[in-house]
């Protein structure tokens, strides 16, 4: 069987900074190319979900819940960074909600909420967790050259994800994108070893 694309980042309209896709826009385009599966992951926000969920049913095609979240560093002097979760189940559903409710009601920072890693290791059952890219706290330690602090990170995460999570490769252009992507594939293959 071939392996067929399916878009595990991805923002509709109800992201509200940057996202213009319309759900029923997307099922249909999802149908007619054959997606088995598309995940719906506006930024900080679960908004879309139900109609989401009821279109994708509709259209055949299963939905994956998730949220491109900000990341609150421990340090107050780094800058926040980007992380995908997705939920593998009920469980993942369940602590995905609570940690982006949580980002509301106690998490905002200059009116944007982000999620505190100490919540994470609360709430990572069922949730997969993508690196965030460039814009994750690995992408960025790769991209000023400092390999042993994305090492550092990558094990940490690996802490909180056991076997769930993943370095998140894109390729659309953007400016240091190519040079993230190589470095994220050597740190890959280092930590096999």
């Amino acid at each position: 069987m071939n392996p067929r694309f399916v878009h595990l980042r991805l923002h509709t309209e109800y992201s509200l900074v940057d996202g213009m896709v319309r759900v029923k826009q997307l099922m249909k385009t999802a149908a007619g190319q054959g997606m088995p599966a598309v995940a719906l992951t506006d930024q900080c926000n679960l908004f879309a979900m139900v109609k989401f969920y009821k279109a994708a049913m509709a259209a055949g095609i299963k939905p994956i819940i998730g949220v491109d979240a900000w990341i609150r560093p421990a340090l107050e002097s780094e800058p926040p960074s980007r992380m995908v979760l997705l939920c593998m189940n009920n469980t993942g559903y369940l602590n995905l909600t609570q940690l982006v409710s949580r980002s509301y009601l106690d998490g905002q920072h200059a009116g944007v909420p982000m999620i505190e890693v100490d919540w994470l290791r609360e709430h990572s059952t069922g949730l997969i967790a993508l690196s965030g890219g460039r814009e994750g706290d690995i992408g960025r330690a790769l991209l000023t050259g400092n390999m042993m602090h994305a090492r550092e990170l990558l094990r940490a995460w690996q802490q909180i994800f056991p076997d769930s999570f993943y370095l998140e490769l894109q390729r659309t252009g953007r400016e240091g994108e190519e040079e993230y992507l190589h470095a994220a594939v050597t740190l890959a293959l280092a930590s096999q070893t």
